[in-house]
């Protein structure tokens, strides 16, 4: 069984967690430069945004939407439609059917025993 290298070239890859300084932590901050700080409370924000929509819920759908706003809603009772199709044979349609494929599968017999 081949074993994962340590070092991130091999197929074994290490999820690296990077966690940005403190803020609360003066000497870092005070080190560090403007538009770098900026950027790390961007960030912050952004996962703030995403907790509060999250718990919420998101005012902007996201996602494909629906094919029309009256399937998106629940329906609570559906009229029947008419049912499409043939309409029902009578009983004279039935008897002339019933003779018609008696002489086809007669026509059959006869044809195989010939």
């Amino acid at each position: 069984m081949r074993q994962p290298r340590r070092g991130g070239t091999g197929w074994a890859t290490e999820k690296l967690e990077v966690r940005a300084p403190s803020l609360h932590d003066r000497a870092t901050i005070s080190s560090m430069p403007t538009d770098h700080i900026v950027a790390l409370l961007i960030v912050e924000r952004d996962k703030l945004s995403r907790a509060i929509e999250a718990l919420q819920g998101s005012a902007k759908r996201r996602g494909r939407p629906p094919k029309n706003a009256v399937a998106s809603a629940p329906v609570a009772a559906a009229p029947t439609a008419k049912r499409k199709g043939r309409s029902p044979m009578s009983a004279a349609e039935k008897k002339a059917a019933s003779a018609r494929m008696k002489a086809f599968w007669a026509a059959k017999r006869k044809a195989k025993k010939a």
